[in-house]
């Protein structure tokens, strides 16, 4: 089997050094990405992979080109949800109609992109393990969680196999991961969590465990879950427990964790607003279903979003 990670962020690095912990004996993993000093730096050093005041190191090589890539059976698509159609296209060199492609976004605004795939078959997964990158190809797993892979729609059996041999590679490496034929409803389930706590945090500049202290913090969490809620009844999306709940667990366990979002806000980076938030908002307005925590959560992120070019040219 030949691994292919795309995108070596925070998540990217975690997975990767998972897979290499789990790679068998014929087995390959290489890391792509479009930054070829870091592919360089990656491939020099290996990732360095920390938990508490443990560190290892793996090695893994990293390529910028995708023309070296051929064939590959597994892609890990670990870019950041507005990177998919650029990324897709990037990858167009080694995609065949026996590969699969497994997305690992955030939010749910990735599961339009079927049409962009170039005869590649698509599964989705999704994760609530704790990632940190501390620099480039050193990630820190700031915390366990419990990872998703599943298909929308029924695929061929090569790609159940493909998709089979993922999921075992992934417990080999360490981590808890389940195969689901209802991953729809744990993208949803992710996405209330990520609705609740991840413009919240970023608009606020707390930790997760501080939104249940803040004032009024832990009633707009709420408000923006129960919109999501809403939307997703309207969808007829299943859903499992009670998401607020979920998402205040999350909060409580999570407590000294920095969410992606406010990760990315503190380092002026893109945020995935429009794919979490924005995306409660996008289907709420073709519904006809008010959502004004939303939209406000949205609206907040996007005006901190504008300051990193304002403050690029004072």
């Amino acid at each position: 089997m030949h691994y292919v990670l795309v995108g070596p962020g925070a998540l990217g690095c975690l997975l990767a050094c998972t897979a290499a912990k789990g790679l068998g004996n014929a087995d390959t993993l290489t890391i792509l990405d479009y930054n070829s000093e870091r592919a360089k730096q990656i491939t020099a050093k290996g990732v360095l992979y920390q938990e508490g005041k443990t560190a290892s190191s793996f090695a893994v090589n990293a390529v910028s080109d995708p023309n070296q890539l051929s064939p590959v059976d597994v892609v890990l698509l670990c870019v950041k949800s507005y990177d998919i159609k650029s990324c897709l296209d990037f990858c167009t060199p080694f995609l065949s109609e026996q590969t699969l492609l497994i997305f690992m976004q955030n939010g749910i605004s990735h599961l339009a992109c079927e049409a962009a795939l170039h005869g590649a078959a698509a599964a989705y997964g999704t994760t609530t393990e704790g990632a940190t990158i501390l620099g480039h190809g050193h990630v820190l797993h700031a915390g366990r969680g419990t990872t998703f892979l599943g298909f929308l729609n029924t695929p061929a059996s090569h790609f159940n196999t493909l998709l089979q041999a993922t999921n075992d590679l992934f417990e080999r490496g360490g981590i808890e991961s389940h195969l689901t034929s209802a991953i729809l409803t744990k993208l949803w389930g992710k996405l209330f969590v990520n609705v609740g706590i991840n413009a919240l945090t970023a608009t606020l500049d707390c930790k997760n465990g501080e939104l249940l202290t803040l004032p009024g913090a832990s009633e707009r969490m709420e408000n923006a879950i129960q919109e999501a809620i809403k939307v997703a009844n309207a969808k007829k999306i299943e859903i499992i427990g009670n998401p607020v709940e979920a998402a205040r667990s999350v909060c409580q366990k999570t407590a000294g964790n920095v969410s992606s979002m406010l990760q990315d806000v503190r380092k002026k980076r893109k945020t995935e607003i429009d794919a979490i938030n924005g995306a409660v908002v996008a289907f709420g307005k073709k519904l006809g279903i008010d959502t004004p925590q939303n939209k406000r959560l949205m609206q907040q992120v996007k005006d901190i979003e504008r300051t990193y070019t304002q403050q690029a040219h004072s």
